[in-house]
């Protein structure tokens, strides 16, 4: 047994526990008990759940900025796409009218360009009232010529523009008159 300094007498666990006790309100302070109850953060973690909420925002602010990047380029890919469409079909149309249109062809001449059109010979031939060989004979051809120049499977030579656009101008009268002139030449 020891005596305290209040002339008390102890024990040696006593004495023990009261160092343990003074010890730790040294530590911890007065309040050691209700601050040991509550529990201390992990530094650790905290700074984990730290680093992670700011990778998230950093990597959401990239994601969004590529979005944006990849919507406006997917609008501009088919707003090309659109484009190149149209360009096709204009394309198309202009191929298909140059085919079955007239086609400009210059006269033996060579000063004025004459235009030919199937339909436009065919029109004329009836009108002057003649047959593909007549109009072969007045044009300089044969009659099998003159049907395939009206079906559009084949395109007279340049030296016969000019005489099919002289068809346009004479009358039924005038086309029989150098008919005649013609059959009695040959």
């Amino acid at each position: 047994m020891l005596l305290s300094p209040l002339s008390a007498p102890i024990s040696h666990d006593q004495l023990l526990q009261r160092q343990r006790f003074t010890t730790r309100q040294r530590q911890f302070g007065a309040n050691h008990k209700r601050r040991h109850n509550t529990a201390m953060p992990n530094l650790a973690l905290t700074l984990k759940a730290e680093i992670v909420r700011v990778a998230r925002k950093v990597v959401r602010a990239e994601v969004a900025a590529l979005k944006k990047a990849t919507s406006t380029q997917r609008a501009e890919i088919a707003s090309l796409k659109r484009r190149a469409e149209d360009l096709e079909q204009n394309l198309r149309q202009l191929t298909k009218a140059r085919s079955s249109a007239a086609a400009v062809t210059p006269e033996a001449a060579g000063s004025r360009a004459t235009l030919f059109s199937a339909k436009s010979l065919a029109s004329q031939r009836k009108r002057l009232g003649l047959s593909a060989a007549d109009c072969g004979l007045l044009i300089g051809a044969s009659g099998q010529s003159v049907y395939n120049w009206e079906t559009g499977s084949a395109r007279p030579q340049d030296r016969h523009l000019g005489a099919i656009a002289a068809l346009r101008s004479l009358g039924r009268k005038e086309a029989a008159a150098r008919l005649l002139d013609l059959r009695s030449k040959a």
